[in-house]
C-alpha cells in the first residue's frame, strides 16, 4: 500500500484504532481483506479536549469497558468532536497522535525514588513517598520560614523551597495547587506561563484593562484584514488557523504574515514581509507613524474612547534612548513623571482638540516619527515598498466598517522587549478602532491547552486568583494592601471595576480559610505569605545555582527542557537538596542526573539532589475544566483510570498537605498557623472532588445576602450567579472571583453543548462558559459609538436600545449604563479609556521603545547608540558574563515549533515520533553555500552558553537580510527534541538560549540571540 505523510494522518485522525502496523496499511493485502466488526461496537463515549495547545479542539475518546464497578476501561479510539463549534471534528497532526501519547511507552507507572549520588532509579510505595517528601519539606520550611522580617513586619512566608505548576492540568488541580502552596508559606510559585505568555497580560491589562485574548477563535472569521506577526498558527494551532482561511473565503479578508521565516502560514498569505528577529518593535512603530502621519485612524473612536486627548505631567521626558526617571545604580526607573496632569479635582486633565503638546496623541506623534519607512528597512530588513503595502491595508480599517485582527504568540512574547511589542501592537488597534469589534482585536494564541487558566488562578510569584496581587512586605496590614490595590478614579463618572477589589479579596479570604477568616483577624491576611522580592523562574533558577533554594515541587513542567541556558538550569536542579517531580511522562527534568553523553553531560556520582519521580494522571484520566484562548472553560470527562499506580495530581496534593498537617500536628514546628487555616474540608481530603472544587472556584453565599433595598438575593449555603453578588463583609466566598457564574445555581455552565450560531458571527454563548461573565468579546461596549449605536450595522455587537444595552453577546458594561453617562467602553481602567499611553504601568516605558536584543549582530543601536539594550531587562550578572558578541557569532537565531510535535510532550507519542524522528535545524541558502554545507549535512550550531548538533535543512525560507548596511543571516531551531521520549536522542534547544528576560513579566529571550555554525 502506497502512503504519504500527509494520508499517513487522515488515517490516524480518520478513524482506524491505534497505530498498529496492519490497520495503517502496511501489512500484506490479505490482512486487510476480511471483513472487520465496526470499531466501536462497544465502545463507551467520553467527551473531551486536547490536552496540547489553546485553541481547545473537542475530542471523543472510546474506550472499551462498561463501566461496571470491577471494570477497567481502556481507550482505543480518539477522534475529533463535531459539534465542537472551533475544531468542527478536526484534529491536527499532534491531536491525532494522541491516543499514542495516552499509551506511551513512556508513561510513568509507579512512584520512583532517586538517592543522592545514586546512578538509577527505585521503585518505592506512595506510603514511602509521602512519608519521606513530607520530612523533606517540614525540615526546609521549619529550618528556612520567615514569620517576620527584619522591620517585624508579618510575613509568613517560606523562600527556600519551590513549586513549578503545569500548564495542562484542570483548572480544579490549580486552585487545589494554589491553595497547598500559599498554606505553606510557598512565594516560589510559577507555572509555564512565565515563561511563555506572561507578557500577554503585562502589556494587555495596561492597554485595555485585562490580560487576555480580547476576541475568539471564531470571531477571526469576521476580521478583512489578518495581521499574523509573532506567531505561526497554521503550524503551531493548525486547527484554529482554519478560521483565518474562513475570513479570506467569508470576507475576502487579506492575510499578512511579518516573519523571519516564510513559514506555514506565510504560504497562504496575500503579503509576506521578511523580519529580523528582535526588530519587531521598529515594525510596529513604523506602522503606527504612518497612521499618524497620513491621519489614517479612526478619529471618533480615539477621541471618545483612548487616553490620546489626555494631557501627560510636564516632567515627562524622552531623550536619548532613556525615558524620565531613570535610576542606573538600580537599573529601574522611578515612573512618577509617567502620569496624567490632574486639575483641581484630582482627575486628569483633558484637550479634545488635540492641541496641546503635551496631550497623549501629540506625545506619540513625536515619539513615533523616528521610525520612519527608511528606519523599517535599515534595522528590520523588510523591503521598504512591502512595508508600505502593509501598513496601507492595515489603514484600512480605519473605516468604521473594517476590522483588522492581529494573531500573535510566542514569537511575540519570547523577546526581552516582549511586553512592549504586544502594547505597540495594542496601540495599532486602539488607532484604528478595532478593539471591541468583531473581527477586530488582540488574539493571544496561548501555546498550551490550559496556560490560561493557571494564569487566571495566579499561580504566578506575585499572583493570587483572579489577577489580585499577592501583598508585599510593604503591606503591613490589610487596609494598606487595598489602598495600594484599588485604584482611584482619574475622569468623572467611570465604572472603573476594580473599585470592587475589597469584595473580591475578602470574598478569596473566606474562600481560602473559611469561618477562621474574620473582620477581627483582618480575613486572615497576616497568613498569606508577603514577597519581598520577585521568585519568577530566572531568580529561582539564580537562587538554586547559588544553594538560596533547597527543595522544588515540579508538576508538570519539563524546567530542563524549558529554563532559558539549559547548562545552568542542569547546575541548578544539581544544588537542590530534593527534588519532587509529579508527570505523566519521563522527562529531561526528572533524569537531569542522569549521563546521557554529550546531549546531557553529567557525573550522577556528583548530584546529591534526591529525585521523587510521582507518576500522574494525563487529559484522558481526569474529570474538570480548562480554559483555552478564547477565555471558553470547557468540562470535560475522564475515559479511563491512569496507568498502574498512578494517581490523579489532586490526589497527590491532598494526601501530602494531609500528611504535613499531621506531622505538624504531631511535632509542632515553626509557624503552623497558616496551614491549619486553609480550608480544606472536601468530602474527601485526600482526593479532592473535581466538581467540588469548581464550585468553590465559583463561589457561595455564606449568609443570606440581601440588596441594598432589603431584597434577600441569595440564600446561606447556594452558589453565586455572578462577581456583582460578591460582598465584602464576609459573607461570600469566591476561589477566582472572574470565574463566578461558572457553576451556577442552574448547575455547571462550563459543560453547556449548544453550538448554536444565530447571527452569524460566530457568537456560541451556549458552549462552555467564557470568563468574565460569559462575554465572548472584551470591552465590547467599544463596538457602539458614543451614542450606543454600532459602528458598523452588519457586525451589531450591542447596541442601547433607550433602556438597556442588549445584543447578540454579554455586555462588558453595566447593563442600564446610557450612553449619555459618557463612561469608557474600558471597565476595568480607572479612566474608562483603552491607552496609548500605558502611565506607570510598564517597567521599561509609557511608550515602546525598540532596545536592541541583548545578543544583536549591530555594533550599536541606529536610534540611540548610547542605550542599545534596554536598560531594565531582568540580567544577572553572571549571565551578562555569557552573552556572545557577532564577531565571534555572527548569525541570528529564532527558535520556533513544527506541526508534528508539541514542545516537548509528542516526542512521546510514537506516531508523531515516526513524522519527526531526528532533530534538525534550517539555514538560509546562501549561509549553508558559504558554509559548504548541504541538505541533510550534520551540522553544529554554537552560543557562549553550549552547542547543539542537528541535520541542516537548506532552505530558502531564510532569508539573508540586510541590516544596517549589514549582511545578516537567520538560523532556525525547532525546540522538540532532548533525550527522553520515543524519537531519536537530540539536543535541547535551550542549550543555545541566553538568561535575559523582559522587564516587566521576566519571560526569557528565545527568539533572538546570537550563534555560529559550522559543518559537523
Amino acid at each position: 500500500m502506497q502512503i504519504t505523510r500527509r494520508s499517513f494522518f487522515k488515517i490516524c485522525a480518520g478513524g482506524m484504532a491505534g497505530t498498529s502496523a496492519a490497520l495503517l496499511g502496511f501489512a500484506p493485502e490479505s490482512a486487510l481483506a476480511g471483513v472487520r466488526e465496526y470499531k466501536l461496537v462497544r465502545a463507551r463515549e467520553t467527551r473531551n479536549n486536547c490536552t496540547y495547545c489553546s485553541v481547545g479542539c473537542g475530542m471523543l475518546i472510546y474506550s472499551l469497558g462498561d463501566g461496571a464497578k470491577n471494570a477497567s476501561a481502556a481507550i482505543y479510539h480518539i477522534e475529533g468532536d463535531p459539534d465542537h463549534p472551533v475544531s468542527r471534528g478536526s484534529l491536527c497532526p499532534k491531536g491525532a497522535g494522541v491516543l499514542d501519547y495516552i499509551h506511551s511507552d513512556q508513561r510513568l507507572k509507579y512512584p520512583e525514588y532517586r538517592a543522592p549520588g545514586s546512578d538509577k532509579w527505585q521503585r518505592i510505595s506512595w506510603q514511602e513517598a509521602f512519608e519521606r517528601i513530607a520530612r523533606l519539606m517540614k525540615q526546609d520550611r521549619d529550618a528556612h520560614f520567615q514569620q517576620t522580617n527584619a522591620a517585624g513586619v508579618t510575613v509568613n512566608r517560606w523562600p527556600t523551597t519551590a513549586m513549578f505548576c503545569s500548564s495542562a492540568a484542570s483548572n480544579e488541580t490549580g486552585l487545589l495547587d494554589h491553595k497547598f502552596a500559599r498554606a505553606l508559606g510557598i512565594v516560589a510559585l510559577e507555572n509555564q506561563a512565565r515563561l511563555c505568555h506572561g507578557p500577554t497580560v503585562a502589556a494587555l491589562a495596561p492597554s485595555f484593562g485585562r490580560g487576555a485574548m480580547t476576541n475568539n477563535w471564531n470571531d477571526i472569521k469576521n476580521a478583512n484584514v489578518v495581521l499574523i506577526m509573532g506567531g505561526n498558527p497554521a503550524e503551531a494551532h493548525p486547527v484554529g488557523f482554519k478560521w483565518v482561511i474562513e475570513a479570506k473565503t467569508r470576507n475576502n479578508a487579506q492575510v499578512i504574515v511579518v516573519d523571519p521565516r516564510f513559514n506555514r502560514s506565510a504560504s497562504v498569505a496575500d503579503l509576506y514581509a521578511p523580519v529580523r528577529a528582535g526588530s519587531d518593535v521598529v515594525f510596529l512603530m513604523g506602522v503606527i507613524n504612518y497612521l499618524l502621519q497620513h491621519n489614517q485612524i479612526q478619529q471618533p473612536y480615539v477621541r471618545a474612547f483612548t487616553n490620546a486627548a489626555l494631557i501627560v505631567s510636564e516632567g515627562y521626558r524622552f531623550e536619548e534612548g532613556l525615558f524620565s526617571g531613570y535610576d542606573a545604580e538600580t537599573r529601574q526607573y522611578e515612573r512618577a513623571s509617567w502620569r496624567y496632569e490632574l486639575d483641581e479635582n484630582g482627575h486628569a486633565r483633558r484637550d479634545d482638540s488635540f492641541s496641546h503638546p503635551r496631550c497623549v496623541l501629540n506625545l506619540l506623534k513625536a515619539h513615533a516619527s523616528r521610525y520612519t519607512p527608511e528606519m523599517v528597512t535599515r534595522l528590520c530588513g523588510t523591503p521598504h515598498e512591502t512595508f508600505l503595502a502593509i501598513c496601507r491595508q492595515l489603514a484600512t480599517t480605519s473605516a468604521p466598517n473594517r476590522t483588522a485582527t492581529i494573531l500573535y504568540a510566542l514569537g511575540w512574547t519570547h523577546h526581552t522587549n516582549g511586553s512592549q511589542i504586544i502594547r505597540t501592537a495594542a496601540m495599532i488597534q486602539l488607532l484604528l478602532g478595532n478593539i471591541g469589534m468583531p473581527g477586530g482585536g488582540i488574539n493571544a494564541l496561548r501555546g498550551h491547552s490550559n496556560v490560561q487558566g493557571y494564569t487566571d488562578l495566579g499561580l504566578l510569584s506575585q499572583s493570587l486568583p483572579g489577577y489580585l496581587p499577592l501583598p508585599s512586605e510593604k503591606m503591613a496590614t490589610l487596609a494598606d494592601y487595598l489602598q495600594k490595590a484599588t485604584p482611584a478614579a482619574s475622569l468623572p463618572g467611570q465604572v472603573n471595576y476594580w473599585q470592587n477589589t475589597d469584595k473580591f479579596f475578602i470574598s478569596l479570604m473566606k474562600s481560602f480559610y473559611g469561618d477562621a477568616a474574620t473582620a477581627d483577624n483582618q480575613w486572615g491576611y497576616d497568613w498569606l505569605p508577603k514577597w519581598d522580592k520577585s521568585y519568577d523562574c530566572m531568580a529561582q533558577a539564580e537562587m538554586m545555582e547559588q544553594g538560596e533554594i533547597n527543595g522544588a515541587l515540579i508538576q508538570g513542567f519539563n524546567l530542563l527542557a524549558a529554563f532559558p541556558d539549559k547548562n545552568k538550569a542542569c547546575r541548578a536542579l544539581s544544588r537542590l537538596k530534593y527534588m519532587v517531580v509529579i508527570d505523566p511522562l519521563s522527562t529531561e527534568t526528572a533524569s537531569f542526573w542522569q549521563p546521557h553523553g554529550e546531549f546531557n553531560d553529567v557525573d550522577p556520582a556528583q548530584i546529591a539532589t534526591e529525585v521523587f519521580r510521582l507518576p500522574s494522571s494525563c487529559f484522558a484520566e481526569e474529570d474538570g475544566s480548562v480554559a483555552n484562548s478564547s477565555r471558553w472553560l470547557q468540562w470535560h470527562w475522564a475515559a479511563a483510570e491512569p496507568p498502574g499506580e498512578a494517581l490523579h495530581d489532586g490526589k497527590i496534593l491532598g494526601n501530602l498537605f494531609l500528611r504535613l498537617r499531621e506531622l505538624y500536628r504531631q511535632e509542632g514546628g515553626v509557624a503552623p498557623e497558616p496551614l491549619m487555616a486553609m480550608r480544606w474540608d472536601y468530602s474527601n481530603p485526600a482526593d479532592p472532588s473535581p466538581e467540588e472544587v469548581a464550585q468553590e472556584s465559583n463561589g457561595r453565599a455564606l449568609q443570606d445576602v440581601y440588596d441594598a433595598s432589603g431584597k434577600l438575593l441569595l440564600k446561606k449555603g447556594q452558589q453565586l450567579n455572578s462577581f456583582a453578588e460578591l460582598r465584602n463583609d464576609g459573607s461570600t466566598a469566591s476561589g477566582c472571583w472572574i470565574y463566578t457564574g461558572s457553576w451556577t445555581p442552574q448547575g455547571n455552565q462550563m459543560a453547556r453543548r449548544d453550538n448554536a450560531d444565530p447571527s452569524g458571527l460566530g457568537a456560541v454563548s451556549g458552549w462552555a462558559w467564557a470568563w468574565p461573565a460569559n462575554r465572548r468579546i472584551l470591552y465590547n461596549r467599544a463596538s457602539a459609538d458614543e451614542q450606543g449605536k454600532a459602528w458598523d450595522p452588519n457586525r451589531r455587537l450591542i447596541e442601547w436600545d433607550g433602556q438597556r444595552w442588549q445584543g447578540i453577546d454579554v455586555p462588558d458594561y453595566p447593563l442600564t449604563l446610557a450612553p449619555q453617562q459618557q463612561a469608557g467602553p474600558f471597565i476595568m481602567q480607572p479612566d474608562g479609556l483603552g491607552h496609548l499611553f500605558a502611565l506607570d504601568k510598564m517597567a521599561d516605558g509609557p511608550f515602546p521603545e525598540h532596545y536592541e536584543p541583548m545578543e544583536s549582530p549591530l555594533a550599536a543601536n541606529p536610534l540611540h547608540p548610547q542605550q542599545s539594550h534596554s536598560p531594565v531587562a531582568r540580567l544577572f550578572a553572571r549571565d551578562a558574563a555569557q552573552m556572545g558578541e557577532a564577531a565571534e557569532y555572527p548569525c541570528v537565531a529564532t527558535t520556533y515549533s513544527i506541526t508534528e510535535l508539541f514542545r516537548h510532550w509528542t516526542k512521546h507519542a510514537l506516531l508523531n515520533a515516526i513524522a519527526q524522528p531526528e532533530q534538525f535545524v534550517e539555514i538560509g541558502a546562501e549561509l549553508a553555500a558559504e558554509k559548504g554545507i548541504k541538505a541533510g549535512d550534520s551540522v553544529k550550531v554554537s552560543s557562549r552558553r553550549g552547542y547543539i548538533k542537528a541535520k541542516a535543512v537548506v532552505t530558502r525560507r531564510l532569508q539573508r537580510l540586510h541590516i544596517d548596511g549589514k549582511p545578516v543571516d537567520t538560523v532556525g531551531i525547532p525546540c522538540h527534541w532532548g533525550f527522553e521520549g520515543a524519537t531519536r536522542k537530540g539536543f535541547l534547544a535551550n542549550t543555545l538560549t541566553p538568561s535575559v528576560g523582559d522587564a516587566n513579566s521576566q519571560t526569557p529571550e528565545y527568539k533572538g540571540f546570537l550563534v555560529k555554525v559550522e559543518k559537523a
